[in-house]
């Protein structure tokens, strides 16, 4: 397989098709991605794949657009390369199969020298409202920052307000920041943090779905928003209203099988009435400070609580806590995270993070009436 074939292949097949295009996905993974390319200009493709082609399929602009992202000191980051995040990913794939949200993206526009699969490895997302009070930037800030000195890296949407808190956080604790944009990679949107994403492509990372020169769109952000929540290990939520486009990142969190955390607000404020909504629902758990979220999380292990002044050990060894799980899944019928909580005696937030492994390694099923187990057992 020629790498740089397939490259061109793929950046031609990002600027056909919209994302997320699911029949497209189906018929690159079926016949690879050179293969697609050549069907899909042909036009001898499926009805559903042509009709999320045939709008762009005469547009040839794979190589200016490889051309444009190298000027700009970045690259297109594909499957078949060592840096795509291959684990972060997977969840969208099996997420996308029940029908959760848009799957795993066709390829990656980015800009920055940091490794996105290692990056990925230790992140959360931090999102909220772009309409942000005083309380909720400071708080997002101290959190960013905390997270970054800790050697988190902190995903976020380069929006107004909360999003904008959370990457100056991270930048000013020496930390990396992903900002996962709706627009190409060259397009600085809002234009008031131009120069945040200019500091941010230097620093940490840009992250896009879209080719260089595509503008913004309503859609875009919501699309983007599933790549916001499946690079981030969990998801905080810091302010949101009620209709917050944060609130569509943070269900995309729960469909993932992440963990999603809220920081509570005021019941008089109308900034926090979605993150108080979303406590109340069931799906977050309350967060307040730097060693709760890596708490919630769970995966970083022992030595990054130690890292944030956390020094309990009720995390425990990853195979135990995950043991305790398993063996708390229903046989029959499926269980609810809090009964298998209460059941295994690992806490709620561990237990939210440690299903969708368990999914993924074959060992678990979700299904309407909740968790099952899968065989074969731990062994």
């Amino acid at each position: 397989m020629n790498l740089d074939d397939v490259r061109l292949a793929r950046a031609y097949l990002s600027r056909v098709a919209e994302p997320f295009a699911g029949a497209l996905s189906g018929l690159v993974s079926e016949v690879g991605p050179v293969e697609a390319a050549a069907l899909v200009r042909a036009g001898e493709v499926s009805p559903s794949v042509l009709s999320q082609t045939s709008a762009r399929r005469a547009v040839e602009l794979a190589e200016e657009d490889l051309q444009r992202i190298r000027a700009r000191g970045g690259r297109l980051i594909i499957p078949e390369d060592d840096e795509w995040p291959r684990w972060p990913f997977v969840s969208l794939g099996v997420a996308n199969g029940h029908r959760r949200c848009g799957g795993e993206p066709l390829a990656l526009w980015v800009r920055g020298e940091h490794d996105l699969s290692e990056v990925a490895d230790r992140a959360v997302a931090v999102v909220g409202s772009r309409d942000a009070s005083g309380y909720g930037q400071h708080v997002a800030t101290e959190l960013a920052h905390g997270l970054a000195l800790a050697g988190v890296a902190v995903v976020s949407g380069a929006a107004y307000g909360i999003d904008g808190a959370a990457h100056r956080g991270a930048l000013g604790g020496g930390g990396v920041t992903v900002a996962v944009l709706a627009c190409g990679p060259d397009i600085a949107y809002p234009a008031g943090h131009q120069g945040l994403l200019a500091t941010i492509a230097r620093d940490g990372l840009v992250v896009s779905e879209y080719p260089p020169g595509v503008t913004p769109a309503r859609h875009r952000f919501l699309t983007r928003n599933r790549l916001i929540a499946a690079l981030g290990t969990g998801t905080v939520v810091v302010e949101a209203g009620r209709r917050s486009g944060a609130k569509n990142t943070a269900a995309t969190t729960v469909a993932l099988g992440r963990v999603l955390m809220v920081v509570p607000g005021p019941v008089t404020s109308a900034s926090s009435t979605g993150c108080n909504e979303l406590l109340r629902s069931g799906d977050a758990v309350p967060v307040s400070s730097v060693a709760e979220i890596v708490e919630s999380i769970g995966r970083f292990g022992d030595d990054l609580v130690e890292t944030v002044g956390d020094k309990r050990s009720d995390l425990g060894a990853p195979q135990g806590d995950a043991m305790r799980v398993y063996e708390a899944l229903g046989l029959r019928s499926g269980h609810s995270p809090e009964v298998i909580s209460v059941e295994s005696g690992v806490e709620l937030g561990r237990v939210r993070a440690l299903l969708p492994e368990l999914e993924l390694a074959g060992l678990a099923s979700r299904g309407e009436e909740g968790w099952r187990r899968l065989e074969p057992s731990f062994g």
